[in-house]
């Protein structure tokens, strides 16, 4: 039996080389595994001297080549085929080793150069893989060394690898090969600046954990991160106390990060079952958790908590007083941190790069049955230049305009219908995912009345995720004692929302720009 083993990843490799060889396998190797087994004390082969050719035009030039192809791609079984390699004094090649030139390392790499970039995509290894893939009936092809030991105690058993465990390493050589062609697929689609919809769309991810179940217990589920540094991504941060993040909690933090991000001043996110339950903002972090805290006291009860500043000590101990499943923050107090991970089961994690958005060439995609739909996501928060419209007799007072975009932000991550109020940077009320606007309405009012008290919606500022349909969300707000609203605008009956705004003396506000979120 031949080997011809040629790795950028060494892992292993001279373990692994020398119990081939200790088998009585014969090893041919290129440039770089080539030398650290020669310098190991291995008797390998170089490939030029299989080929009968030097390695040329630095290298990218060594392994394609017929003495090597035909080797690996003859059927054994096929008289016509052995007869053709013994006619050209060719030997098969019954085993390949082979992983990638470091592609995703290189374009990872700080103001890596398109040229670096280009030179380390691999042109000889992915042809032997495939060559040897499918050819697996005869020929072993091991890309991971997470395969070494399957490969070695089978053939310390039997003397080969049998025909199931090549059947296997032939799936793998694909998912890998398939992987690595699609990260090159992106890298020149961002190199160029391409945000079009291509005809043939290619995605790849790599798996980060396996969960105990997805959904709902009869589901399983996985979680699987973009090729990339992907800061501010929960994929990056760190688990520092408690449980595996199980499916929900992964869906539900992701929101609320997403929200939190719309966030310069310190600002606290609650969240409950993909939507916000309180949120505030202040110029520190404890009152700022305060706001969010007393904004809903029943529904963050096993909830979500991200925050954009350091966890203090103060907040841990108010934190350790209720249930919460997930804590995330940029950093924590040492105290905080001995406090919050004395209770075992909460999922505390950190993640300095909270604040960092996605690209904005990045996609949303949802799942459907037989496909996918996909778009741009949804980056931005008002139209170019923060640009908005007072459309009614009265323009909105400082306090007012403030509550009014602290509101937007968060009827922006709210599922739709959505509508929001707050005021003085703090949620009062938070009505999601109603099948019609003013059931949405109304239900902000009873909550913020039910959770915090009956003149909760007094002074408070209204946001709609979309347009008013009729007037009666106006009527509503006004009898809530709401005194400015912010709204996309767009309906053919807007001037009846706008006069009855002008009839009670609220201020209104159309930013042009709809954020559904279904």
């Amino acid at each position: 039996m031949r080997a011809l083993i040629s790795v950028s990843d060494k892992t292993g490799i001279v373990e692994f080389a020398k119990s081939l060889e200790d088998l009585g396998i014969e090893i041919i190797s290129t440039g770089g595994t080539y030398k650290i087994l020669k310098e190991n004390g291995l008797s390998v082969m170089e490939i030029s001297e299989l080929t009968e050719f030097p390695e040329c035009l630095d290298g990218r030039v060594k392994t394609l080549h017929p003495k090597v192809h035909a080797g690996i791609l003859a059927m054994r079984s096929k008289p016509s085929h052995m007869q053709q390699l013994a006619d050209l004094g060719i030997d098969t090649i019954d085993m390949v080793v082979v992983n990638l030139y470091p592609f995703k390392q290189t374009i990872l790499k700080d103001n890596v150069t398109r040229e670096d970039a280009v030179e380390n995509i691999d042109i000889g290894g992915p042809t032997m893989l495939r060559s040897a893939a499918k050819n697996y009936q005869d020929v072993s092809v091991v890309t991971d060394p997470a395969d070494y030991e399957r490969v070695l105690a089978e053939l310390k058993e039997n003397g080969k690898v049998s025909v199931d465990t090549n059947f296997y390493l032939m799936q793998k050589v694909f998912e890998h090969t398939a992987n690595y062609d699609t990260m090159i697929f992106h890298y020149l689609r961002s190199e160029r600046k391409d945000t079009s919809y291509p005809e043939e769309l290619s995605l790849t991810f790599e798996k980060v954990q396996e969960m105990r179940y997805g959904e709902n217990p009869h589901q399983t589920g996985a979680l699987y991160k973009e090729v990339g540094k992907c800061e501010g991504s929960l994929t990056t941060a760190k688990q520092l106390n408690g449980k595996e993040l199980s499916f929900n909690n992964i869906n539900d933090t992701n929101g609320a990060l997403e929200l939190l991000k719309e966030f310069d001043e310190p600002t606290v996110v609650a969240c409950k079952h993909g939507n916000p339950c309180g949120v505030g903002s202040s110029e520190n972090i404890y009152d700022a958790w305060e706001k969010a805290y007393s904004a809903d006291k029943t529904s963050i009860f096993g909830g979500i908590v991200v925050l954009n500043r350091k966890l203090t000590k103060e907040i841990a101990e108010e934190m350790a007083k209720i249930f919460l499943e997930v804590i995330v923050a940029p950093s924590y107090e040492e105290e905080a941190l001995n406090i919050l991970c004395q209770k075992k089961n909460i999922r505390v994690l950190e993640l300095p790069s909270i604040s960092v958005k996605q690209p904005e060439t990045a996609y949303d995609i949802k799942k459907i049955n037989g496909g996918i739909i996909i778009q741009s996501i949804d980056s931005k928060l008002l139209n170019e230049g923060d640009s908005y419209q007072v459309i009614t007799k009265r323009a909105p007072t400082k306090e007012e305009l403030e509550d009014m975009l602290f509101t937007w932000k968060i009827v922006k991550h709210t599922k739709s219908n959505a509508i929001v109020i707050g005021k003085n940077k703090q949620s009062v009320g938070i009505g999601p995912g109603q099948v019609n606007r003013i059931w949405s309405t109304k239900q902000c009012f009873e909550h913020a009345v039910e959770l915090i008290g009956e003149d909760a919606s007094h002074g408070a500022v209204l946001a709609s995720d979309a347009f008013f349909p009729f007037d009666d969300c106006v009527e509503a707000a006004h009898t809530a004692g709401i005194t400015a609203i912010i709204q996309p605008g767009g309906s053919i009956n807007d001037q009846l929302s706008i006069d009855k705004c002008n009839e009670y003396d609220m201020a209104m506000l159309f930013t042009g720009m709809r954020h559904f979120k279904h």
